[in-house]
C-alpha cells in the first residue's frame, strides 16, 4: 500500500488530524513564550551565561525525569498525559506574568524548566502514540509533517512572538501562550489513541517501575543498529545545542537596526524554516529506507560545514547568513525525522514510551551541556561570536564523522525487528 500524500492523510485520518492540530497550536504558544524569556534575561541582566543556563535547564527539565516519562507513556492512557501536561502548562505561563526585575530571573528559569518537564511528557506521548494512528506505509509522511508543522510553529510563534514582544511587550506573549495550551486541549478531548499496555506495567508503581525501565533498556541494547540510532540526534546536538540555543540568539540581538526581539524572532524563524523543509525533502528524496542508517551520519556532517560558513558570513551579509541557517537546519531536521521513523518502525508499542525517552533523555543532555559551555565561553572568554560558531561547527562535523564510522550490522527496517 502506497503512502497517502499530506493533504490525504490530514482529510482522511481523523485521529491523526486532531493530534496534528493540538500539537501546532500549543508549539505557536512555546514560541512566544521562549521569545519573550530571552528578551527578559537581556533586559534585566545583560548576561550571556544566564541566556545559556535558561536553555541548559530547560533541557535538564525536559531530560532529567525522561525514564519515568517513558514509563509513563507506556503504563498509563497516552491522550490523558498529553491533557493533563497542556493544562498544567496553560497555568504555569501565566505566572510569567510577576516577574518584574532580575531578582525574578532565578525562579523564572527554574519554572520554565518545570514546563520543559511537562512538554517532554507530552513529547514522549505523542512520539509513542502515533504509530497507533496512522498506518505504518504512513509512518514517514505524519513524521515529516509532524517535523515541518513543528518548524512552521517556530518560524511563526517567533517571528509573531518578536513582534509582539516589541510591540505590547512580554506580558501579551505569555497570555498568548497561555491561552495556546488551552485550545490545543481542546482537540485532544474526543481524540481517539489505540494503545497497548504490557501486563509487566501493571501492579504497584514503586517495585515495578525501576525494573520496567530497565527492560526498556535492555531492548535498546539487544539490538545493535537501534542502539546506534538513539544517538542520532545527541551527534548533532552535541555542538547544535551551542550553535541553535546561545549563538542564534546572540547573532539576533546584534541585528542592526531592528531591535534584539525582532532578532531573535528572524534567526529563529530561519532556524524553523530549515527543521522544516528538510524532512519534507527527505521524504521526497531519501526513498531508501535501507540507507537511512548512514544517512543521519553525513546529515550532521553537513549541518556542521554549514554552520561554518555561517561563521564565516556574520562578517557579511545578513541575508546570506539567514539562508545559511535555514540550509543547515534542513539537514538536522531531516536527520531527526529519518531517525524517528526508524525507531517507531523497530519498536514495539509496549515497550516504544520507553525507547523514545531514552532518545530524548541523550539528546536534551548533549544539548544543555553544549548550551552551558557556549554561554560560558561567551561570558568568560575573548571568544566571540564568529569563532564561537566556527569552532562549535567544527566539533560538529567530528561528531557527524565519528558517528557515520559506528557501523554495526543494520536489520532491514520492520516493526517487530529484534
Amino acid at each position: 500500500m502506497a503512502s497517502r500524500t499530506y493533504g490525504q492523510l490530514i482529510r482522511e485520518n481523523r485521529d491523526f488530524r486532531q493530534l496534528w492540530i493540538a500539537a501546532v497550536i500549543s508549539m505557536l504558544g512555546e514560541w512566544f513564550n521562549t521569545i519573550a524569556l530571552f528578551f527578559l534575561i537581556l533586559e534585566y541582566t545583560g548576561s550571556e551565561f544566564l541566556l545559556g543556563m535558561l536553555f541548559t535547564v530547560r533541557m535538564a527539565g525536559f531530560a532529567i525525569l525522561q525514564p519515568f516519562i517513558g514509563l509513563l507513556a507506556d503504563r498509563y492512557n497516552r491522550k490523558t498525559l498529553m491533557v493533563v501536561s497542556n493544562l498544567l502548562q496553560a497555568g504555569f505561563a501565566l505566572c510569567f506574568l510577576l516577574v518584574n526585575d532580575s531578582s525574578d530571573i532565578v525562579w523564572m528559569i527554574g519554572l520554565s524548566g518545570l514546563m520543559m518537564v511537562l512538554h517532554g511528557v507530552y513529547m514522549t506521548a505523542e512520539r509513542a502514540a502515533l504509530p497507533n494512528v496512522v498506518s505504518e506505509e504512513d509512518l514517514a509522511t505524519a513524521n515529516a509533517l509532524d517535523a515541518a508543522s513543528w518548524s512552521t510553529a517556530l518560524c511563526i510563534g517567533a517571528m509573531l512572538g518578536g513582534v509582539v514582544v516589541s510591540i505590547w511587550g512580554t506580558d501579551a506573549a505569555f497570555i498568548v501562550d497561555s491561552l495556546t495550551f488551552l485550545v490545543g486541549t481542546l482537540f485532544l478531548v474526543n481524540l481517539t489513541i489505540p494503545q497497548t499496555i504490557d501486563e509487566s506495567m501493571k501492579g504497584p508503581w514503586l517495585s515495578t517501575g525501576i525494573q520496567n525501565i530497565k527492560s526498556g533498556w535492555r531492548r535498546i541494547r539487544r539490538q545493535p543498529a537501534l542502539f546506534r540510532i538513539v544517538f542520532a540526534k545527541a551527534s548533532w546536538n552535541i555542538a547544535g545545542g551551542g550553535l541553535a540555543g546561545v549563538y542564534l540568539v546572540l547573532m539576533g540581538a546584534d541585528v542592526q537596526g531592528f531591535g534584539a526581539a525582532f532578532g531573535f524572532g528572524l534567526f529563529f524563524f530561519a532556524r524553523g524554516v530549515g527543521t522544516g523543509l528538510g524532512p519534507i525533502l527527505a521524504r521526497a528524496f531519501l526513498k531508501n529506507e535501507e540507507a537511512w542508517p548512514s544517512l543521519v551520519g553525513y546529515l550532521i556532517i553537513v549541518s556542521g560545514f554549514v554552520y561554518f560558513l555561517v561563521g564565516i558570513s556574520v562578517s557579511y551579509a545578513l541575508w546570506i547568513t539567514v539562508l545559511l541557517v535555514i540550509l543547515a537546519h534542513s539537514a538536522s531536521g531531516a536527520n531527526w525525522v529519518l531517525s524517528t521513523v526508524m525507531m517507531q518502525q523497530w519498536v514495539e508499542d509496549e515497550v516504544r514510551g520507553r525507547v523514545f525517552s531514552t532518545d530524548m533523555l541523550i539528546l536534551s543532555v548533549a544539548f544543555s551541556t553544549s548550551t552551558s559551555v557556549a554561554g560560558y565561553l561567551m561570558e568568560n572568554t575573548d571568544l566571540g561570536i564568529q569563532n564561537g560558531i566556527m569552532m562549535f561547527a567544527s566539533v560538529m562535523v567530528l561528531s557527524g564523522i565519528a558517528f557515520s564510522l559506528w557501523r554495526p550490522e543494520s536489520p532491514s527496517i520492520n516493526h517487530n525487528a529484534a
